[in-house]
């Protein structure tokens, strides 16, 4: 008789551990391996005016007590590398999960964002891809169109090359220049249809220096555009981000 109570015990006990290792494993989480790697860029999640949950806001990073100490770069690089060399290092010093073949990668995708979302006037689209001070000549440039009576229409016909140029450590913001050199078909029209400027069977050679940018010390993988340089002239699409300085 006790040995049946015995093993009612043994089975109750069981079950109740069980139990406890589910509940941990459900509150603590596990990795298996296939976790989807951090984002380049991020995608609004909400609705346009929910600016606080659609910017990455940079200054909410936590800020330590003591100052920094520069990010430390190998002897031996920092003796025979080049400038954009260094800047590299310095940002991978930083940042260890930053590579020349992820980076660019994103940076295509988010050039190809940008252009098309500033030519659709999507400006839900573009503030979470545009730090502050890039965001409002894009917008600004959005709202004179439109007051305009005008419509943009740009097609990326394929980008031919996208190149780092230059990398560098701006205290712990990380800024990286890429050179894009890209065609495009690019049409301004009125209200009407009527076309104002661009030819819509020319395809333009466009050669751009966009600069993207992230806080290191921010939790959160994105970067932002912080400053454009549109090389080539006559390019419509670029004219409204010319010459903004990070």
């Amino acid at each position: 008789m006790n040995d049946g109570f015995h093993a009612l015990d043994i089975v109750f006990f069981a079950v109740v551990a069980v139990f406890l290792i589910l509940r941990l494993r459900s509150v603590l989480g596990k990795r298996t391996g296939t976790e989807e790697p951090p984002r380049w860029t991020r995608t609004p999640a909400k609705d346009a005016d929910d600016s606080a949950d659609n910017v990455i806001d940079l200054t909410r990073a936590r800020r330590p007590v003591e100052p920094e100490p520069e990010p430390e770069v190998a002897p031996e690089v920092a003796a025979t590398a080049g400038p954009l060399a260094r800047g590299e290092a310095a940002i991978r010093a930083r940042d260890p999960g930053f590579s020349n073949t992820g980076f660019l990668s994103g940076a295509r995708m988010a050039f190809e964002m940008i252009v098309g979302a500033f030519a659709a006037g999507d400006k839900k689209a573009l503030r979470p891809l545009l730090a502050d001070q890039v965001h409002k000549p894009f917008c600004d440039a959005i709202d004179a169109r439109a007051r305009a009576g005008e419509e943009l229409s740009t097609e990326i016909m394929g980008i031919k090359s996208a190149e780092i140029i230059e990398a560098i450590m701006v205290g712990t913001v990380a800024q990286v220049t890429v050179r894009f050199v890209s065609e495009q078909i690019n049409v301004i029209k009125d209200l009407d249809g009527r076309i104002i400027e661009g030819d819509p069977s020319r395809i333009v050679p466009v050669t751009d220096e966009w600069t993207f940018s992230r806080d290191t010390r921010a939790k959160d993988p994105n970067w932002q555009l912080s400053a454009t340089r549109a090389v080539s002239e006559g390019d419509a699409a670029h004219d409204a981000a010319d010459e903004v300085q990070p």
